[in-house]
């Protein structure tokens, strides 16, 4: 089963237990007079709608690339993710403002054996359909879904908490359902930011993953030609839709044909374990005949990385009386261009005999 009919499937399952739960508690919540109980029915009701979504973002990220996206649409499912996130905030919203309502204007509520069998038998399905809904999200790596599970599994704590406010007013006549409603609004809410912002960072661009990047890495790195793979810079275009470039460091020895080929085996290789495309492949030039070129590198190497926001250096090459390399810097530095102009001048003051192209790069994945 591929991605999208598992996302899919998924969903369908989400609709169709949501819009039972919600029918059941809206007739509980209504006779029983429990604006928690109504409320719940209503987040039960957002929630197939954001599956809904879900299918319909799905629908359209899978649609083939096109003169206008020739990267595909997967980007649409962030995009949905976001809508999911905005309705969320609006039932929290709107629920909070009923609720402050049912606070000024206290109603008692009317509790039921049956309605409160029907309550316990939500947070039963609610447990089971938030733990499998999150389970195929792991599986289809879907932020979708994997956020309809832990709002299934949120759901499943409040209904159980309305359960708890039945329980203390049937034995102590304390009604503290509009202030368990305001409680659930706050959490529906809660919810909704930490899903808006979650979109928001992925439709910024995230740092990729760094297990994924260091497999990259370590499949470029495979290849006896190569000598280190760096500023692997990896754009995505929706879940498992990446493409980027990467340096590699090769012997000064290798010709134009040699490097074409290998770029290409580095490529197919990548694409087969990883399915991540690499649209260009950078070379650094690396010595492989010159001792005072190890000297000179060992030295740099020692007072560069002495500094402590330095996370790397590398491309180092000798060329005649010009050295250069690249250093990573670590964006936790106060400033991260005075620390790399501190450090050229360092190196020039220790070896003035030389020119120095040293180049200050960004940490962009691990």
């Amino acid at each position: 089963m591929n991605r999208d009919t598992l996302i899919i499937r998924t969903s369908i399952i989400g609709i169709a237990a949501n819009v039972l739960l919600a029918a059941f508690k809206a007739v509980v919540g209504l006779v029983s007079g429990s604006i928690a109980v109504t409320l719940d029915a209503v987040n039960n009701l957002s929630d197939a709608l954001s599956s809904v979504i879900t299918i319909i973002g799905t629908k359209l990220a899978g649609r083939s690339p096109d003169k206008k996206h020739p990267y595909g649409h997967g980007r649409i499912e962030y995009i949905s993710s976001a809508i999911i996130a905005v309705i969320v905030v609006y039932a929290g919203i709107s629920s909070l403002v009923e609720s402050v309502r049912k606070i000024i204007t206290p109603q008692a509520p009317d509790y039921s054996a049956v309605s409160l069998v029907i309550v316990g038998a939500a947070v039963a399905v609610k447990v089971l359909l938030g733990l499998y809904v999150k389970h195929m999200g792991d599986r289809a790596h879907s932020d979708s879904l994997r956020a309809s599970g832990k709002d299934a599994l949120m759901d499943a704590i409040i209904s159980f908490s309305v359960l708890v406010a039945a329980v203390i007013y049937l034995t102590a006549h304390v009604s503290l359902e509009a202030w368990l409603g305001a409680v659930i609004s706050l959490l529906i809410l809660k919810t909704g930011y930490e899903l808006l912002r979650e979109s928001a960072s992925q439709i910024l661009g995230e740092r990729v993953d760094a297990d994924v990047a260091r497999g990259v890495k370590r499949t470029v790195c495979s290849f006896p030609e190569v000598r280190g793979a760096y500023d692997l810079v990896l754009h995505s275009y929706g879940p498992d839709r990446l493409m980027g470039s990467v340096h590699i460091e090769v012997p000064d020895t290798m010709t134009a044909p040699e490097l074409d080929l290998l770029e290409r085996q580095i490529t197919d290789k990548v694409y087969a374990e990883h399915e991540v495309i690499l649209t260009g492949i950078s070379i650094y030039s690396m010595n492989t005949a010159d001792d005072t070129a190890v000297a000179l590198h060992e030295d740099i190497r020692r007072r560069v990385m002495a500094h402590s926001h330095v996370l790397q250096m590398h491309g180092f090459y000798l060329d005649g009386d010009t050295v250069r390399f690249d250093l990573v810097i670590d964006f936790e530095a106060s400033d991260r261009r005075a620390l790399h102009s501190q450090i050229v001048q360092e190196i020039e003051n220790a070896h003035p005999d030389y020119q120095f192209l040293i180049t200050l790069d960004a940490d962009v994945s691990d």
